[in-house]
């Protein structure tokens, strides 16, 4: 419980003390369990994460799961960051933390991942962001238009889920999928490229980690669209771009999610010891 709101999701630890905590956001209409797929444990990102020794947190985002029944204690951004970040701190209870919290966010999860990070009370290690940006491709468009929380228009699912080779056919079946989106998402996903995500990538001063699927078919990757993207995070001390080759949209739950998750949890590393040197010489300052 997060006050009267129920939350939920999913919890990996890692054995002894972790090197930090990941905190893994879905996009719409998915639930925590994109990032740890029934009967498919080898694209886990929980499972793996939790191995190499992070402590690992899918949440069902605010709106989906436990939390879907509530819709007036969502509206607003600022609902959906408290119940996210109380969520965490329920799920975690005197847990070690390591050296802090990571989110890695997909698709429409990173609206709440860029609200936390530009939240003033935040202290996170850094961002991964993957499918989403600042243009959509005009094929989409036309698509995403007529898509709400119930209504998922002729075209979506191969706007999402192709090419269908790169994805196990268990998968494909929609074994991760919700029913339903959440009420709120559909003036989010409107508002979201050209007004919400550039005014919050400027506050975000955290690393970040900025991925692409080789064949998105959602947002625009190309070169300029990317440099596009790279300039809207002002304030970060370092923002990485990557490409993952044979991945379409649904990057964690691809063949290639493995492989993905590993370079994430590279950066996530590398954000660690950032922080662990910081700690080191502000002691010796001291």
């Amino acid at each position: 419980m997060v006050g009267d709101i129920p939350m939920s999701g999913l919890m990996a630890e890692a054995a002894g003390e972790p090197r930090a905590v990941i905190v893994a956001l879905h996009g719409g209409a998915s639930t925590a369990a994109y990032f740890d797929c029934p009967g498919q444990p080898r694209l886990s990102l929980l499972r793996l994460g939790a191995e190499l020794g992070f402590t690992m947190i899918a949440l069902d985002r605010p709106g989906y799961g436990s939390s879907a029944p509530y819709p007036d204690a969502l509206e607003r951004p600022d609902q959906r960051v408290a119940l996210a970040y109380g969520a965490v701190d329920a799920m975690l209870g005197e847990r070690p933390r390591g050296a802090g919290v990571f989110v890695v966010a997909h698709s429409n999860g990173c609206e709440l991942a860029l609200r936390m990070a530009a939240d003033d009370g935040a202290d996170l290690l850094g961002l991964e962001l993957a499918g989403t940006g600042l243009r959509y491709q005009d094929a989409a468009l036309d698509i995403l238009r007529d898509a709400s929380a119930t209504h998922r228009p002729p075209g979506l699912r191969q706007l999402l889920w192709e090419p269908a080779e790169l994805y196990p056919p268990a998968v494909l079946t929609g074994i991760t999928n919700s029913s339903t989106g959440a009420p709120y998402e559909a003036a989010m996903v409107r508002d979201w490229p050209q007004r919400d995500f550039p005014a919050l990538a400027a506050r975000v001063h955290v690393p970040v980690r900025f991925s692409h699927a080789e064949h998105e078919r959602v947002w625009c990757s190309d070169a300029d669209a990317l440099a596009q993207i790279a300039a809207v995070f002002t304030s970060t001390p370092r923002f990485v771009t990557a490409s993952q080759d044979d991945a379409g949209h649904n990057l964690s739950l691809g063949l290639t999610a493995a492989a993905y998750h590993l370079k994430v949890l590279s950066f996530v590393e590398e954000c660690v010891v950032i922080r662990e040197r910081a700690g080191r010489v502000d002691v010796e300052v001291g």
